[in-house]
């Protein structure tokens, strides 16, 4: 019974300084961040963790949806004209979506993400970047993927658009919470 009672509190006691540590990962919340965590996501995948890192920065979360949603066939990437792939294909490719504009009047960093299609971020990506006056601002990537990294995508993104100031992001497959916390402290943001 007492080796039940001291097994007992030691879990107690390992609960209570998880989380303890996470919540000391979460006071860099800050009411003057002035985050803006901009993202497309096909599947939600990507939209789950763009919610994470918008609590953890306190960020005002903006989805880039497009025009015309995309449905299985038009993800299919092993169909060489399905919707993705004739774009992924077509590096001019832009495709419309909806509201575009975001106002980044208080907004000093902006994270991007998506889903990484044929080693890039989605052309809707671009159309968003396009859409808006991003210079001046910090861009910080992030995505997520079924077995690529994100160094190609934040490259040709920083090739495309010389003139914006893109930081290289992390993948966040399956990142936990606090690991998506400790993440973005690691960052620095103000």
């Amino acid at each position: 019974m007492k080796k039940l009672l001291i097994g007992c509190l030691v879990f107690l006691g390992t609960i209570f300084s998880s989380c303890a540590e996470s919540k000391n990962v979460s006071v860099m919340k800050n009411e003057d961040n002035k985050v803006l965590v901009a993202y497309y996501s096909a599947t939600g995948t990507t939209e789950k963790v763009a919610k994470e890192i918008a609590s953890a920065t306190n960020g005002k979360l903006f989805e880039i949806e497009p025009e015309k949603k995309y449905t299985s066939a038009d993800l299919n990437w092993n169909d060489r004209n399905s919707r993705s792939s004739v774009e992924m294909n077509d590096m001019s490719s832009r495709p419309a979506i909806k509201n575009g504009v975001v106002n980044l009047d208080s907004i000093e960093t902006i994270f991007i993400g998506y889903p990484i299609w044929w080693d890039q971020a989605p052309r809707v990506v671009n159309t968003f970047l396009e859409s808006n006056n991003l210079k001046g601002e910090k861009i910080i990537t992030f995505c997520t993927s079924g077995g690529s990294t994100i160094d190609v995508s934040t490259r040709t993104l920083r090739e495309t658009y010389p003139d914006l100031d893109i930081m290289q992001g992390k993948c966040l497959n399956g990142t936990s919470k606090s690991g998506i916390e400790a993440w973005v402290k690691n960052l620095g943001l103000k």
